[in-house]
């Protein structure tokens, strides 16, 4: 049987639980009502507008413009940045597709482009290169050096034991 203290006890857990779910479901409806003022006070028109001026470019109008600028071939591209055939036709058929980071830095490093242009070609993708990132100073330093063989690259990432872009490594 039950005692007084245990209802006791129950009466002051229930309490205290419903105490926090009202708290909590007024937070909530607080934030829904926030959210849905600042929603209607964006006009759809506006929003769109704004996306439209804003959007860049993606990857694969980038890297085909690189490659037509250049003067070269996507197969001399794929095949200098070790990326298989296929990977590269995927690149090129599907505007959505985003390769990984590595992919990309490794047909920049094809396409021998400077600082600059290897980074719009990886903002393109969704990625950047980053002063914190060990791997991604290596990247740097290389093409600033002038350093486009990705062999070459693969060696100085793997000096400090970095994870290779990719292919044999010499």
């Amino acid at each position: 049987m039950l005692d007084q203290k245990f209802f006791m006890e129950l009466q002051k857990y229930i309490s205290d639980h419903l105490e926090v779910l009202i708290l909590e479901e007024s937070q909530s409806f607080h934030k829904s009502f926030k959210r849905d003022v600042i929603l209607k006070s964006i006009s759809p028109i506006e929003m769109k507008e704004f996306i439209e001026g804003k959007r860049q470019p993606v990857l694969r109008e980038v890297l085909f413009n690189y490659i037509d600028r250049k003067g070269v071939t996507d197969s001399d591209i794929y095949k200098k940045a070790l990326v298989d055939r296929r990977h590269f036709s995927k690149i090129r058929s599907n505007p959505n597709y985003r390769p990984g980071k590595n992919t990309v830095i490794a047909l920049a490093l094809a396409l021998e482009l400077n600082k600059k242009e290897t980074g719009k070609l990886l903002s393109s993708a969704g990625y950047s290169l980053s002063d914190s990132d060990t791997s991604d100073l290596v990247i740097q330093f290389c093409i600033e050096k002038g350093i486009y063989d990705i062999h070459q690259v693969n060696e100085a990432l793997e000096y400090f034991s970095l994870k290779p872009l990719g292919g044999i490594t010499v």
